[in-house]
């Protein structure tokens, strides 16, 4: 399959990946005073902080696994930079979801994530991007294109909004998706992953997972 094709499918929201239990913070965003005008500005702030560490996240894993190691101390870095408990939940459940379905596509992708528990979507999506041939800066502009696609998709669901507005709002966002994926694409070790933080959508992500009343999972 080319390579483009397997970026599209793994992009797909259809995908069974748990893509659909997430809003990428932007229900609690809601809750709390965020307004749909925001949102531009929210996605930016969110490519360049959370989805950020991801792609580098999933940059070094693709590296490190085509290099024959194991992703654990990339996993690790990414936990180090990810100081939400809420948010480490999160893409821990989209890995463990991610994993499930790789196992069933490409069963071989997986070997080097054995005896890892609970890894995050970034380790997961890079090992088995790794394993597909996928390139560093595809790889990263899908994840950068993915989160986008999750904020909007939920933000349709939550407020009354014209799809249009939704589809205008990721067009807006796709020079920042590139910018993100130079920024990551040429990462190779985990020292080098992002470390950087946005305070205010952890807060949001951490009182939403004591809701009770909620659409989404984070």
């Amino acid at each position: 399959m080319h390579h483009e094709l397997l970026v599209m499918l793994l992009a797909d929201s259809r995908l069974p990946v748990a893509g659909h239990t997430q809003s990428g913070t932007v229900e609690a965003a809601l809750a709390h005073g965020l307004t749909t005008h925001d949102v531009p500005a929210y996605l930016q702030t969110r490519l360049r902080s959370v989805t950020l560490v991801e792609a580098g996240t999933a940059v070094v894993a693709r590296h490190v696994t085509r290099a024959g190691g194991r992703p654990d101390d990339v996993d690790r870095a990414w936990a180090a930079r990810t100081p939400s408990p809420a948010l480490r939940q999160a893409s821990r459940g989209q890995g463990r979801a991610l994993k499930h379905l790789a196992g069933k596509l490409w069963p071989e992708a997986l070997v080097p994530l054995v005896g890892l528990a609970a890894p995050s979507r970034a380790t997961v999506l890079g090992t088995v991007a790794g394993h597909l041939g996928l390139g560093p800066g595809s790889l990263a502009r899908l994840i950068g294109y993915d989160d986008v696609q999750t904020v909007c998709s939920a933000v349709l669901k939550l407020a009354p909004l014209d799809p249009a507005v939704a589809s205008g709002w990721v067009a807006a966002a796709l020079p920042e998706v590139a910018a993100l994926a130079d920024q990551v694409a040429d990462l190779t070790v985990p020292d080098r992953i992002p470390a950087v933080g946005c305070p205010q959508i952890e807060v949001w992500a951490e009182a939403h997972a004591v809701t009770s009343r909620r659409l989404f999972r984070a």
